[in-house]
């Protein structure tokens, strides 16, 4: 007869596929974790860059007699679009305004009617005051970690349109 101490005990094959069903759980729980984490930090550099824009916008303005870029209205609608970077930047000096640094990039750019967006639109444009000039709509579609308003999102509205509602981080400026 046996003792307890003599006999052998092996790992039986539904012991193995059990360890491996716990961690293939928590492998696939971290990767779903990750790719939140990533998309996050793609918004963060998304506004980042977007940001830089905007400031390379002020600066054009005050080189320009108080003037903000036209666009070449040729991507979704009326917007400007480019693949992945904003077609102003290049070719209307405003690519000095970033040194040697390379123009920002919105690495998420897919087609025409997702990523950066610019427009500059005509005095009176949607009810906006018209004293106050032209002005330009400046944003960014399709964040990959919310929807509009996208937090932070400083938001541009006029009385017949607010942009907020088609993009998820938007910004703009009258010239006077």
């Amino acid at each position: 007869m046996k003792t307890r101490a003599t006999r052998q005990r092996g790992v039986t094959m539904v012991e193995l596929m059990v360890v491996a069903a716990i961690i293939g759980l928590l492998t696939s729980i971290a990767l779903v974790s990750l790719n939140t984490v990533r998309g996050k930090a793609r918004d963060v550099v998304r506004v980042e860059h977007i940001q830089q824009v905007q400031k390379a916008l002020e600066l054009y303005y005050l080189s320009n007699n108080q003037r903000y870029p036209s666009g070449d209205s040729d991507g979704c609608g009326t917007w400007d679009v480019g693949n992945g970077t904003l077609p102003f930047l290049n070719g209307v000096g405003m690519e000095t305004h970033f040194g040697n640094r390379p123009l920002p990039v919105d690495s998420y750019y897919k087609d025409d009617c997702n990523g950066f967006r610019y427009y500059r639109y005509p005095a009176g444009s949607y009810g906006c005051p018209s004293g106050r000039g032209p002005f330009y709509v400046l944003g960014v579609t399709d964040m990959e970690t919310s929807g509009a308003p996208y937090p932070g999102s400083p938001g541009w509205s006029c009385p017949g349109r607010n942009f907020q509602d088609e993009l998820d981080w938007v910004t703009g400026s009258f010239e006077n």
